[in-house]
């Protein structure tokens, strides 16, 4: 195998890195990936330089490849490591820049190592695990990973960190209301009373194909996912040259959910579709409503999934809100390499006490599903 680093996605074969990944994943797809640098998201006066890793055999055809970054930072993760970055500098460390092997803004667990078999996965996480002895950089960190992925064996094996998610899973239902008669009385009667409140503005909610809005269309989505990041005071880590891009395409996976009144587009929500699988990315709105969040970004997804015939809703980071609308917690992981051996050894420690506390709030939260003890009463 023979590793090399290439500085963009269009230099390198789509069919060849494709074939590499799970078809059903669209964020490592080479045209996903692509488009985030070719339409400025992902660049390096951002703050990421893409230098991503691919393996060949001596005829040049690709054995194994994995996104991987150049960090000037640690926005746009969702796996914060802030405060390794400050215990970093406490003690005389450079943290950044740091390689990162992830998908930008898109904390969506699913496969980072493309490979032809175990053996060609294998040897492309040691060689991204020593890559920062070899460069003189700080650190690895491979973000949400597949689980199959994380391998921590080895003499020197990556620290492994988990967190939880929330994703809803489709039980095979008739619609939308036969997935309500599942959950507890309290639960479904919450949601009841908030798609009411949203019902009363008078909205129309659909779900289209990302190429089913035009170019001046899109440019009122994309205002409302801008006024998102904007109300907190950042800007936002998608460019309206990427939607057009990509997004426009004939045969996109993206989808958007809209609300109009008449012909005013009042909120957005920006999803993925991806094998059996529908991801939530983005929102935006006019202004803030009672409950229009949560229609938007969680009921009409669900809808939509069982419309489908989806066997899943993965609506994006955090929220523990999430549980009392149907959504199970899910463990997510990620795997991080540390070129100095004392760093490397501190954030262990503290991984292992995090991982303690990560386990018993999963516990926790699987003892309050929304969802009806078998034999409960309706």
């Amino acid at each position: 195998m023979r590793f090399r680093h290439w500085g963009r996605m269009a230099e390198i074969d789509a069919a060849q890195w494709d074939a590499l990944f799970d078809a059903g994943y669209p964020f490592t797809r080479h045209a996903y990936l692509a488009a985030l640098e070719d339409t400025g998201c992902a660049t390096p006066e951002r703050g990421w330089t893409p230098c991503h890793l691919v393996a060949s055999d001596d005829h040049g055809a690709l054995l194994a490849a994995a996104p991987l970054y150049l960090k000037a930072h640690s926005w746009g993760e969702f796996v914060f490591d802030f405060s390794w970055a400050d215990a970093a500098q406490r003690a005389g460390l450079s943290y950044y820049p740091k390689l990162l092997t992830a998908v930008p803004f898109t904390p969506a667990a699913g496969p980072r190592l493309g490979a032809m078999d175990a053996a060609a996965r294998h040897a492309l996480q040691k060689t991204l695990s020593t890559l920062p002895q070899q460069s003189g950089l700080s650190s690895w960190h491979g973000l949400f990973m597949a689980e199959e992925e994380i391998d921590t064996s080895g003499a020197h094996p990556p620290l492994r960190r988990c967190d939880v998610q929330f994703q809803w899973r489709n039980a095979g239902y008739a619609d939308f209301a036969a997935f309500l008669a599942h959950l507890s009385r309290d639960k479904r009667k919450k949601i009841q009373q908030e798609r009411k409140k949203v019902a009363a503005l008078g909205w129309q909610f659909e779900t289209l194909p990302g190429d089913r809005f035009s170019e001046s269309e899109w440019a009122e989505l994309y205002a409302l996912y801008a006024n998102t990041y904007e109300e907190r005071g950042q800007p936002p880590y998608l460019t309206l040259e990427f939607f057009h891009r990509y997004a426009m395409q004939p045969g996109t996976p993206v989808r958007v959910t809209v609300a109009r009144a008449g012909q005013r587009f009042m909120a957005m929500a920006l999803l993925v579709q991806g094998g059996d699988t529908l991801y939530g990315r983005h929102w935006g709105s006019t202004g803030f409503y009672d409950g229009l969040h949560f229609e938007t970004c969680y009921y009409q997804g669900i809808d939509y999934c069982i419309r489908q015939g989806l066997a899943r809703y993965d609506a994006g980071a955090q929220g523990e809100h999430k549980l009392a609308r149907g959504f199970d917690p899910v463990m997510t992981h990620s795997l991080h390499h540390f070129a100095e051996p004392r760093f490397d050894a501190a954030v262990a420690a503290a991984l292992t006490r995090e991982r303690r506390l990560v386990m018993a709030r999963l516990a926790e939260l699987q003892t309050h599903s929304a969802y009806k003890a078998q034999g409960d009463a309706a």
